[in-house]
């Protein structure tokens, strides 16, 4: 239930899907369960005092009832409304529900620069040719199908072992099925190295060159016991069957390993760590110390269900989320405001103006929006 109906808030949801959650809901127990996670979801007990919720559902179920089975997502305006309300200040300054006036004023005020990202990605042969991955393009190959939306390898073992390249760029994501049955979804401007098949009994290894991925793997009681390798910048992950999400971005000097399932190890050439579900490792430049601690898993992989999670999130960090999914350059010109945080959580569906106009409101932060490019003063 709970994965399904984030699914539905984020509009990423399927068709089938949303079949099964309408059969979910005729059931009273998973009425209630619905509403639970849209107040926690979107912290609304904290947005609106005393907030409407069986209203929100009784104009939720009329959507659905009334919606044919399509590929097309949906998105009911009254979440886009509870979405871009949550994002504020942390301390001092209280929360509100931007009104229908603030949301023609938004929808007049939007400009190109700052549109959502979409699925897309770059593929590389081994023979160095690139193929243009883009939602409704479609590319069939001899080993490898992709919609535009994700790419799929046949699960086949081969001896002679070759090698592609799935590049995102910024403002974009995307979807791999390697040929173990592994899953991994890249998040803007990542980059992974991975065997176009997997070599029967031997350790599977991939890389993350760049960027962030979230790994869904294949367990090793599928494969002879072999056990899959992540590389990536100043570590190794090493799983035998779970799901992690790992961020190791160019511009970032740390690297953050956080387990949701399973049990994973983390190891440079001086220490190793083992994660239960739960933690996070945090690898700091050259420094040789492996730092485990508890997180908030949810806020960690949320980029993946669509949406931004900032849990006492300082801006400086904020902005580099936004740059990489909106394809702009942001500058704070203020120093001082680099340190102020935020929590929020957002749909990735609303464009960057959108999520400025809270955050303009609540700080009196200047900027000014130029071709990819955003100014902060």
């Amino acid at each position: 239930m709970k994965k399904i109906t984030i699914k539905y808030i984020t509009s990423t949801i399927s068709s089938k899907e949303l079949l099964e959650l309408k059969e979910m809901l005729k059931e009273k127990e998973n009425q209630e369960l619905f509403k639970d996670y849209v107040k926690d979801y979107y912290d609304v007990h904290a947005v609106l005092n005393k907030p409407d919720v069986d209203k929100a559902f009784d104009k939720l179920w009329k959507e659905i009832e009334k919606q044919k089975p399509s590929r097309q997502l949906f998105f009911p305006m009254w979440f886009k409304y509870a979405a871009a309300a949550v994002l504020v200040l942390m301390f001092s300054l209280s929360y509100y529900l931007i009104n229908n006036k603030e949301q023609a004023e938004v929808k007049h005020s939007v400009v190109e620069t700052g549109t959502p990202g979409f699925n897309k990605a770059i593929l590389t042969l081994e023979d160095g040719s690139n193929i243009v991955l883009e939602k409704g393009q479609p590319y069939n190959a001899a080993k490898v199908t992709s919609n535009g939306e994700q790419i799929i390898y046949d699960k086949k073992d081969e001896n002679h072992i070759l090698y592609n390249y799935l590049t995102v760029p910024r403002g974009g994501r995307f979807e791999v099925e390697l040929a173990d049955g592994t899953r991994v979804w890249l998040n803007s401007d990542s980059k992974l190295k991975y065997p176009v098949s997997f070599k029967s009994g031997t350790t599977r290894e991939v890389e993350l060159v760049y960027g962030e991925a979230y790994f869904d793997v294949s367990s090793s009681k599928n494969h002879n016991g072999a056990s899959f390798k992540v590389r990536s910048k100043l570590q190794e992950v090493e799983v035998l069957g779970t799901e992690f999400n790992l961020k190791a971005y160019k511009d970032d000097i740390s690297v953050y390993t956080t387990l949701v399932e399973g049990e994973v190890s983390v190891k440079n050439e001086a220490f190793k760590e083992v994660l239960d579900p739960g933690y996070q490792s945090v690898v700091v430049g050259e420094r040789e110390v492996i730092d485990v601690r508890t997180v908030n898993v949810y806020n960690e992989i949320a980029w993946k269900e669509g949406i931004f999670s900032f849990r006492d999130k300082p801006l400086k960090e904020i902005m580099k989320s936004l740059s990489r999914w909106y394809d702009v350059d942001i500058l704070i010109k203020n120093k001082e405001l680099e340190d102020i945080r935020f929590n929020g959580v957002l749909s990735k569906t609303m464009t960057l103006e959108e999520i400025l106009i809270p955050i303009k409101r609540n700080t009196n932060l200047k900027y000014k929006l130029y071709d990819k490019k955003i100014i902060i003063e």
